[in-house]
């Protein structure tokens, strides 16, 4: 039995957590639920042992731990398969795998790496991934990334006594519905003999895969139930508070678009071994979702507007410009912002600080003779911070500490004070929580509405219909389908699927 008890932490203007009682047994799988900010990531951090309590204990069978670093829990068998991912890409898989731990693969000074691999492939098989252990793992895709660090964590079985208590930080956000289906097979069949703790903000998944759930929010759990007698709109709202607006998607806010010059032309527009011959226009006002399984096209295409991608042919305008240089330097001078999907790794910057984040792609227009106007920066990041509503102690905390959600409110701030008019969303949604939503999808509202062209990439279909004007269906990069998003005309899910498959 792993245990926390009235455990309390603090930050500088913030009661992160607030006398939390936790437990996980062994061989249970325990949910986790909450707003961005409820406390979630404080909790898993406390528990893997990169934060220590103010106060109360932690408990293992009984006996009061106190973690230093992460590399304490490890040795006490607690393992976190991160969210955002911690494999080093330019490494092996079985490098990534034994990472911290080569030495017992070295013999006299060199590594024996024919053990090595052995060694990885015997984790492999625990997790069912039949990759080459020596493959560079940037090679991999996503999900099979996500198993190798699962494959690492379950090493800890080689190296400890006790059970296992394995902590799985949306593990699910990216992943297409199979890869999630062979995820819970995994982790239902490794509860035989480990412990879990899945934090998702798919609250319909964490039903389906946890024995029990606990519900935080404000730094403090509101209430813990069991699956079988959890319901989906109650744990919703005790998360929130309130009741989840019915209009989740703001359609009632939905605008037409201007139908005037386009902002955006595709005319025939191919990339190797990405899309091809693809054809749109983006206007004032719209928002335009492209639609299609991962690896469709969709993100290559996003990329290509923003300059990071050069296409093979075709011709792409931008504001009756045609583009001939592809550059993200260009494309932000055109008034193009970019809210990635990897918000951690292209959207902020960690270590640097909020108003330094917001104003990081415009530094000209606050410095004079190459030195920052720093009050002016920190003027407009307080505007913007209100005005989003965004949850920092201070505008000059590091960027990194902040919740997802207030994340990817930074960037989206970062964009529109800046004027960019042309707005690409990339998963915008990805790990936020219901509440963290509706601030996106009243942001995705306010854009359209002052007349910003917005190309999204939505997390859901039930996300591409309720905000779109209009909807392209991408299959294996090509052009499938195109539905006009009208409110009470818009597409059924079936619709998009028939052509997504």
């Amino acid at each position: 039995m792993y245990a926390l008890n009235k455990v309390d932490k603090h930050f500088p203007g913030v009661h992160a957590l607030k006398a939390v009682d936790f437990q996980v047994g062994r061989g249970e799988i325990v949910g986790l639920v909450g707003e961005n900010g409820a406390g979630k990531s404080t909790l898993m951090k406390i528990i893997y042992g990169a934060y220590q309590p103010d106060g109360g204990s932690i408990t293992i069978d009984g006996t009061t731990m106190r973690f230093q670093n992460p590399r304490q829990a490890m040795n006490h068998g607690i393992g976190m398969v991160f969210q955002e991912q911690s494999l080093i890409t330019n490494l092996t898989v079985m490098e990534n795998i034994f990472l911290g731990y080569e030495q017992q693969f070295v013999k006299f000074g060199i590594v024996d790496w024919r053990a090595m691999a052995k060694a990885a492939r015997h984790q492999l098989a625990k997790v069912k991934l039949d990759v080459d252990p020596s493959a560079v793992t940037s090679q991999l895709s996503f999900a099979q990334r996500q198993l190798v660090e699962l494959a690492k964590v379950l090493t800890l079985e080689e190296r400890i006594d006790g059970d296992l208590v394995i902590l799985l930080d949306e593990p699910t956000s990216v992943l297409a519905k199979e890869e999630v289906e062979l995820l819970f097979r995994l982790v239902r069949d490794l509860a035989k003999r480990a412990s879990f703790i899945f934090v998702s903000h798919r609250i319909d998944e964490v039903l389906e895969l946890s024995d029990r759930i606990y519900v935080m929010k404000d730094g403090a759990v509101v209430d813990v139930v069991g699956s079988d007698e959890a319901d989906v709109d109650d744990i919703q709202h005790k998360m929130v508070g309130r009741e989840v607006d019915k209009e989740y998607y703001r359609e009632q806010k939905q605008a037409p678009y201007a139908t005037d010059k386009p902002l955006i032309r595709f005319d025939g527009v191919s990339m190797d071994k990405r899309y091809r011959d693809i054809s749109f226009d983006l206007h004032r006002g719209e928002v335009l979702c492209l639609v299609g399984t991962e690896g469709s096209g969709r993100e290559a295409i996003l990329r290509t507007i923003y300059g990071l991608e050069a296409p093979t042919s075709g011709t792409v305008t931008i504001k009756g410009e045609q583009i001939t240089r592809f550059a993200a330097a260009d494309g932000v001078a055109r008034g193009v912002g970019y809210v990635p999907r990897e918000r951690k790794v292209e959207g902020i910057v960690n270590g640097m600080n909020v108003y330094e984040n917001m104003t990081l792609s415009q530094l000209k227009k606050y410095s004079d003779l190459g030195v920052l106007r720093v009050g002016d920066e920190k003027e407009m990041a307080r505007d913007w911070v209100d005005r989003l509503a965004i949850k920092t102690p201070d505008i000059r905390k590091d960027c990194g500490g902040l919740s997802g959600g207030n994340q990817q409110k930074v960037v989206l701030a970062k964009w529109r004070s800046g004027g960019s008019d042309i707005i690409l969303l990339d998963h915008p949604t990805r790990g936020l929580d219901i509440g963290a939503k509706e601030d996106v999808y009243e942001m995705v509202r306010e854009m359209s509405g002052a007349g910003a062209g917005i190309v999204l990439v939505a997390d859901t279909l039930e996300e591409a219909i309720g905000l779109s004007h209009t909807i392209i269906v991408i299959k294996d990069g090509e052009f499938q389908k195109r539905f006009d998003g009208t409110p009470g005309a818009k597409p059924s899910l079936y619709d998009l699927v028939h052509h997504m498959i």
